[in-house]
């Protein structure tokens, strides 16, 4: 069964940047799965930040991350990262990576994600 182990995250100050890496351990299945990051701040619900979709190989974004953070997939490596520059305070909250159902069409649908990793708490001082 694949699991996702997430690194990297902590604390910055704002207009810093972070990155943040999930790996993929025991991958099962092909390439046919949309991978996202997810995001949840105390007393909010569980946002995507952003997704790749493995069907046309690029990226969708929430509108309060666009243009800011970045989202790469490396097939070699089992890899899926998050580049966020330009923090700010209100991108505090615990992250999340996740992978898809296999074969998922579109990559924003919450409901299509079975797979997560752990969590890693990013915190933006301001």
């Amino acid at each position: 069964q694949v699991q996702l182990v997430q690194s990297g995250g902590g604390l910055v100050q704002a207009g810093g940047s972070l990155r943040l890496s999930c790996t993929a351990s025991r991958w099962t299945g092909g390439s046919g799965h949309n991978m996202a990051w997810f995001r949840q701040a105390p007393g909010n619900e569980r946002e995507l930040v952003g997704c790749w979709r493995w069907r046309t190989q690029f990226s969708t974004y929430s509108n309060s991350v666009k243009g800011r953070f970045t989202i790469a997939r490396d097939y070699s490596k089992n890899t899926f990262t998050l580049q966020m520059n330009s923090l700010k305070p209100e991108d505090t909250a615990m992250y999340y990576c996740a992978r898809s159902r296999e074969y998922a069409e579109e990559c924003t649908k919450n409901q299509d994600y079975l797979t997560w990793g752990q969590g890693t708490q990013v915190t933006v001082s301001s």
